[in-house]
């Protein structure tokens, strides 16, 4: 009996010391609660307060007889007349944040308690509202200031037939100059966020139906898994999608002019905008759309063609004819004719530098005319290229430094080089002049030779986002021939480019165009 009375009491002491840890854990997971109630409840305050930090963050508390209101931006961030116009007077009618949104005139309104989506919006331009002494449910206002230039003429793809405006550094704006041309809910844009610290909206647009979506994918992807801190340009957007990034050649074409984007965005092109850039970036994208002006389209196509192979020929006359001058003078006199020898000597007599520097001499100096060109103010910079190049071209001859036939050709050689229409690409045949001109010093025309080649073999590994570059030469597309050295009349190019593997090939009916003209003619008696 006693051993009996024993365990009874030894299983009751058990259960109370259960119960005692049973609450002692209950306890414990209220306190933690509350905890963390209060620790939510102070986030707001405590990230309001390493804002504060900053002198451009302003506070303020505003008391009304319905409810008292607490406010928070970034001064410089803001419109201060959105503020005291659409905002301040009609918090008087509102009892609470909930019926903010209904109040305020104003399209943007958030209600939410999302802490980073406060400090995000913040940071846009967004005014923070909540109520006195109860932070779990705040407002965010957009009230952002608009600081963006006017559209404007374009600076660098300037043309005389065509429309005449260019993109600034708004990206709605921008997007708003393409739809104008293209108003058809086909064409979408879908925004990416790119960079840690500049927070930079990237907007990829393209026709849906008609472009790719190969290729729509391959650009989303890129720019999705990019992982760089600041983004300020495309250019920088350029550089780190490309397919290859150590080559001197672009693979997707930089543009500021809008109607150049929607003829692309019309071939089954993509198109890439960044806001705060004012340059649009298109692709895949061949070589010989480089040296394709889009005045070219605003021409008749026979004048377009002829000044295309201009083009093309002024290119491979920059790189080739001061390193074919220094290889003949090096190594091959007999390719010389006979009438030229003596103008060739007599230029060259009194000259103690070797070929090789003094067409570097002036190849450096017509670089360094083109930097200070560029650098210093238009009027200045202009007057600077052309008297520079005066007094730096005669004296240098009259000092018996560089021949006056080499003068001539590197000049020429230069001017040439200016024909591209797009800039980068002119900055990368004033690179690869200089591979060229070292291996015809090194072993004359057979460097030059060997150069080309390798120049050749690097162009067909190339691709813009998966695309061959050399197309349609490699691989030999002859429908797309129809513009690419030369541009046919538009009745012939009904087809969109095989290069951009569009959903939608046609473009229009060519037999129906041809149709509508005959019953003309047939009135007429032709």
């Amino acid at each position: 009996m006693r051993k009996r009375y024993e365990k009874l009491l030894a299983q009751e002491n058990e259960k109370g010391q259960e119960a005692k840890k049973n609450s002692q854990e209950e306890n414990k997971k209220s306190e933690n609660d509350t905890g963390k109630e209060k620790k939510n409840n102070d986030s707001l305050s405590n990230q309001l307060k390493d804002i504060s930090t900053s002198n451009d963050f302003k506070q303020l508390t505003l008391d009304f007889d319905s409810c008292s209101f607490c406010i928070g931006y970034y001064i410089t961030l803001v419109d201060k007349e959105i503020i005291h116009r659409d905002i301040f007077p009609y918090l008087k009618a509102s009892d609470s944040i909930s019926a903010l949104p209904l109040v305020l005139p104003i399209e943007k309104v958030i209600v939410t308690t999302d802490l980073s989506k406060i400090k995000e919006n913040l940071l846009k331009g967004f005014i923070l509202i909540y109520e006195k002494n109860k932070e779990n449910e705040v407002c965010l206002v957009k009230a952002s200031v608009e600081n963006t230039r006017q559209v404007s003429l374009p600076e660098v793809e300037f043309s005389v037939v065509g429309p005449k405006e260019a993109f600034v550094e708004s990206l709605d704006t921008n997007i708003n100059l393409v739809r104008k041309r293209l108003p058809i809910p086909e064409l979408v844009a879908k925004d990416i966020i790119i960079g840690k610290l500049s927070k930079t909206k990237v907007s990829v647009l393209y026709l849906d139906g008609i472009a790719n979506k190969e290729n729509v994918n391959t650009v989303i992807q890129r720019l999705s898994t990019l992982d760089f801190d600041q983004i300020n340009d495309s250019s920088i957007i350029t550089q780190l999608i490309q397919d290859n990034q150590n080559s001197p050649f672009p693979q997707l074409i930089d543009t500021e002019r809008p109607d150049r984007i929607a003829a692309a965005l019309g071939e089954g092109k993509v198109a890439i905008l960044v806001d705060g850039a004012p340059h649009g970036l298109i692709g895949p994208t061949t070589l010989f759309e480089f040296f394709s002006a889009f005045e070219d389209y605003f021409l008749n196509w026979t004048v377009a063609s002829f000044f295309r192979l201009v083009r093309f020929f002024a290119v491979l006359f920059s790189i080739l004819i001061t390193p074919i001058y220094v290889a003949v003078i090096t190594y091959h006199y007999e390719l010389i004719p006979k009438d030229l020898v003596n103008t060739l000597v007599i230029s060259r007599s009194g000259i103690p530098l070797p070929p090789i520097l003094e067409a570097l001499i002036l190849e450096l100096a017509i670089e360094l005319l083109r930097e200070a060109g560029a650098r210093l103010p238009t009027k200045v910079g202009q007057t600077i290229g052309i008297v520079g190049g005066i007094v730096i071209g005669t004296a240098s001859v009259e000092a018996g430094l560089t021949s006056n036939v080499l003068l001539i050709i590197v000049a020429l050689a230069a001017l040439a080089s200016f024909t591209t229409p797009v800039y980068q690409m002119g900055n990368t045949i004033r690179l690869i002049r200089f591979p060229f001109l070292f291996m015809a010093h090194i072993i004359g025309l057979l460097g030059v030779a060997i150069s080309f080649c390798c120049l050749l073999i690097h162009l067909l590994k190339l691709t813009s986002l998966g695309r061959p570059f050399l197309e349609p030469f490699y691989p030999p597309r002859m429908k797309d021939l129809k513009d690419s050295l030369i541009r046919l009349p538009f009745s012939f190019q009904s087809k969109r480019p095989i290069q951009e593997q569009t959903e939608k090939t046609d473009r229009f009916n060519a037999k129906k165009a041809k149709k509508k003209k005959d019953p003309a003619k047939k009135k007429h008696g032709f």
